[in-house]
């Protein structure tokens, strides 16, 4: 059974940093390629970052420069570093997880999400 677990939310002052994870498991880690999604309310679910099986990295504009992805396959977790985060930065961030690889490709999970709220 797939499993993406986040984790590190919370709430964070406007300026400040935090670090979220997302632990995997039940899959083969490093032929999927892993990404950050967030929905704020009201709002439809979006793209905040991704990186590939092979770590290339893709940022939406709102986050580029302020966020960075990044994965560590040898513990199956997936990364987002946020600093200098916003008020428009909160969110439920979702971890994603999508097979590029064989008969996994395409096979695609989600996690259930962590809360982000960055409020003074």
């Amino acid at each position: 059974q797939v499993r993406l677990v986040e984790s590190g939310g919370g709430l964070v002052q406007p300026g400040r940093s935090l670090t979220l994870a997302c632990a995997a498991s039940g899959l083969i880690f490093n032929i999927y390629d892993m990404g950050w999604y967030r929905q704020a309310p009201g709002k439809q679910r979006e793209l905040v970052a991704t990186i590939s099986s092979d770590a290339n990295t893709n940022y939406a504009d709102a986050v580029k420069g302020r966020f960075t992805i990044s994965r560590d396959n040898s513990k199956n977790t997936a990364y987002l570093q946020m600093n200098s985060l916003k008020p428009e930065d909160t969110a439920v961030y979702y971890c994603n997880a999508r097979g590029v690889s064989g008969i996994y490709y395409g096979m695609e999970y989600w996690g259930k999400g962590t809360l982000v709220t960055v409020s003074s």
